[in-house]
């Protein structure tokens, strides 16, 4: 039977996003084909069996295929593996504005999964997934009620773009903000920014929630044409009685709990008023109802506490650690605590503390992406690591959770507008944030402690990020704004919305709310609320550390860049690799050269990598007058010393000029083959190929400009280079004085093959290939 599909379409900005269902995934409970250009992501939505939990059973699965770009992968097995980070933060993304609207009571295994099908380069496929994976739940028996629409927005050239190409976002936009909602109100933000404003922010939301409004009907209208009935649940049951009972009989017991201070202490009081609760309404441990009485009277308790709690910070403005609403808690940062690291800082605010350190290496070190998406290597990036003992638990380690990777990615996000790109800072940079005590915001922790930590490794970010956390009670049409949110002000209130900036503007967002949505008034006062936070926190940091370090920690390698004519490649290179091996074992460093001259040298010290550096550009520079080197002779004849400047390049010291004063018979007489002097060019013969030298010290010369050089060989006393005539054949193709600085290519020791490719530099070093 040929399937016949249903297909929807909106335009968004000029380009159409369809929803298509009926031929592909027709057992999943919804599916849809999301398309926008030649991108497609199937998306399913399915609910399973009843579970006998207390939370919502939601997983949501990304899997992209590489058949979707054309590509194999690249790994040992030629299949996919685990899910790719960006994987990973697809699915978080979809997961958190939808999770919130789901019925309390739903109780059944609910999966999301969205498969790649075709990538093409201009429409991320994010985006289509995350609209799909609503579109399918819309479709389904599953009880949400209302559609969530996500649309990115970028900024090029100070406009604003609704759903840019990848292209733009990776090369031209100042803003990557994505932002996921429902036709009322916003549910969820992530954004990198390079430090927009909190105006631009607003303005930019208005757009999105524009285009979101149209996706969302969209989806209306292909339920209302194929979709299933929903699943009606009866309204969760609120035993009301019990719980005004227990706020009689323990309601001052919590609340004096509730005055505790300390996390850990103020769980142990609580959790003693709630054991007081359950001895007194459980009944006799023997018997038979027990169990289910002791649930229903911790449930109960549950409820009561999170109303007294919401309760004394709306309305009563006491928040579980007696701040104000806009305070933020004591911060303590300390720099250097890592004695063999390149920059470590360990920064602490009231009881959640992030152990940042910066590790710098060569640009051999990036990072490979083997994605489906244009960027190909990274050159920074941040992990965070959250081990169980940091909330006083024990748990299995093991790898990276999902939040480990959201968290990691948002720190990076917050900080890469500030990290230097490889041109002006040639190294590779990885920082990693360990979590060694968590009450709330470990990210934000962990992103002023990494700010810190680059400054502290010689970094030269263009600006200190400082993050703060800010939270929200909204008890019907009130509601407060919380800054700096600890651990049971996120457990029990609605939203969690973090900002990371420097004080020029924003770098990252990320929000995340359980109930329906925010108005744009609340998000205005959580942005301005969260830039006094950050101006406050930078102001501590910049007390703490004012800038990058001038040096680097002695432990780091040392990278010094230059840039050489890409004509003198082959000869740093040598014949079959020769000169620029034996340069990286005198100077114990690695070389780094490309097509169009850039040399980096990556050595373990400062002092070497600097003389690498100077003989480099000694030997590939074009020879000019007054330049001085220490040289070796390498032939002597009747009328002169050859003196070898630089692999490639030689000069000649007259007979007249040997012994400066006197007359000599032989050139032997005082210099002989291998012998080491200091000599200065006094004349450059272009046209015909000669250097003319003088030795340094020799008095005619000490002392005078290129110029004076200049008249002094057009007198005929200059350096004698034109005077005499090669070094005959034990050198090769070095004839005509030795002046190399126009000597064809293709000459004796270049072997470098041809340009296009670079095919002739593969035997430049194994350890260095392009």
């Amino acid at each position: 039977m040929t399937p016949n599909p249903t297909v929807v379409s909106v335009t968004i900005a000029g380009s159409e996003i369809s929803f298509e269902t009926g031929r592909m995934a027709r057992q999943a409970g919804g599916s849809v084909v999301v398309r926008q250009g030649d991108t497609m992501v199937l998306a399913t939505a399915t609910a399973g069996n009843e579970r006998d939990i207390d939370f919502l059973p939601l997983t949501v699965e990304v899997e992209e295929r590489m058949y979707s770009a054309g590509k194999i992968p690249g790994s040992f097995f030629k299949r996919e593996g685990r899910a790719s980070e960006k994987a990973t933060l697809v699915a978080r993304m979809i997961d958190r504005p939808i999770r919130p609207l789901f019925p309390k009571n739903w109780r059944r295994e609910t999966q999301l999964v969205a498969i790649t099908l075709s990538i093409d380069t201009d429409h991320p496929y994010d985006i289509l997934a995350m609209n799909g994976a609503s579109a399918a739940l819309q479709l389904s028996d599953v009880p949400v009620q209302e559609p969530v629409g996500a649309v990115r927005i970028g900024k090029v050239d100070g406009n604003f773009v609704v759903n840019p190409s990848e292209t733009q976002i990776l090369e031209e936009s100042d803003l990557d903000l994505i932002v996921a909602g429902t036709a009322e109100a916003i549910l969820m933000v992530e954004a990198g920014a390079n430090e927009v404003t909190e105006a631009e922010i607003l303005d930019a939301l208005d757009i999105a929630h524009d285009a979101i409004k149209q996706i969302c009907a969209v989806q209306l209208e292909l339920r209302e044409k194929l979709g299933k009935p929903k699943v009606e649940l009866e309204a969760p049951f609120v035993d009301q009685p019990l719980i005004d009972q227990i706020a009689a009989s323990h309601g001052a017991d919590l609340n004096k709990a509730l005055e505790t201070r300390g996390k850990l202490e103020l769980q142990d009081a609580i959790g003693a008023v709630k054991d007081a609760v359950v001895v007194q309404y459980a009944g006799p441990a023997d018997a038979e109802d027990h169990g289910a009485k002791a649930a229903g009277a911790k449930k109960a308790f549950a409820a009561l506490e999170k109303k007294v709690i919401r309760e004394r910070i709306a309305v009563q403005k006491q928040r579980p650690d007696g701040r104000n609403t806009t305070e933020i808690r004591p911060i303590t940062i300390e720099v250097g605590v890592g004695p063999r690291t390149h920059g470590s800082v360990l920064f602490t605010r009231g009881e959640t503390q992030a152990y940042s350190v910066a590790a710098l290496g060569t640009l051999k070190e990036e990072m490979r992406i083997d994605t489906l998406g244009l960027q190909t290597q990274k050159f920074y990036w941040h992990h965070y690591n959250f081990p169980p003992f940091s909330v006083g638990e024990a748990g299995r380690m093991g790898g990276p959770k999902r939040r480990d990777i959201g968290h990691g990615a948002l720190a990076e996000r917050a900080l890469l507008a500030v990290v230097p790109d490889t041109e002006t800072f040639p190294y590779t940079i990885r920082v990693v944030s360990d979590i060694f005590e968590s009450n709330g915001s470990s990210s934000m922790g962990s992103v002023c402690a990494s700010s810190m930590a680059l400054q502290a490794a010689g970094v030269p970010v263009t600006a200190p990020v400082a993050g703060i956390a800010m939270g929200l009670i909204k008890e019907g049409d009130d509601y407060v704004v919380l800054t700096d949110i600890a651990g049971v002000e996120d457990h029990l209130g609605d939203m969690d919305f973090k900002v990371a900036g420097t004080a020029a503007g924003i770098t990252a967002l990320q929000m995340d709310i359980k109930i329906k949505g925010v108005t744009f008034d609340i998000l205005r006062d959580a942005l301005t609320q969260a830039n006094d936070a950050r101006n406050n926190i930078l102001g501590q940091m910049k007390a703490v550390i004012d800038g990058p370090r001038a040096e680097l920690s002695e432990h780091a390698p040392r990278i010094v860049s230059l840039k050489i004519d890409p004509d003198k490649i082959g000869l740093l290179i040598g014949k079959g690799g020769e000169t620029i091996r034996g340069l990286q074992e005198e100077f114990e460093a690695q070389i780094d050269v490309n097509d169009e001259g850039n040399v980096n040298i990556y050595a373990t010290r400062g002092d070497l990598a600097e003389a690498l550096k100077d003989r480099i550009l000694g030997f590939t520079k074009e020879v000019e007058l007054g330049d001085e080197f220490t040289g070796k002779v390498v032939k002597t004849t009747t009328f002169g010393a050859f003196v070898e400047l630089a692999k490639g390049t030689d000069g000649l010291i007259h007979i007249s000029n040997v012994s400066p004063g006197n007359r000599v018979d032989a050139v032997e007489d005082v210099l002989n083959k291998g012998d080491e002097i200091k000599v200065r060019v006094a004349e450059v013969d272009k046209e015909r190929g000669r250097i003319g030298l003088r030795l340094a010290d020799d008095p005619e010369i000490v002392g005078k400009t290129a110029d004076e050089l200049r008249e002094l060989a057009a007198a005929g006393s200059g350096g004698g280079g034109g005077r005499g005539g090669d070094r005959g054949g034990d050198r090769g193709g070095r004839g005509n004085g030795g002046y190399r600085g126009d000597r064809p290519r293709g000459g004796g020791d270049r072997d470098r093959g041809g340009r296009g490719r670079r095919e002739g530099r593969v035997d430049r070093d194994p350890g260095h290939d392009n």
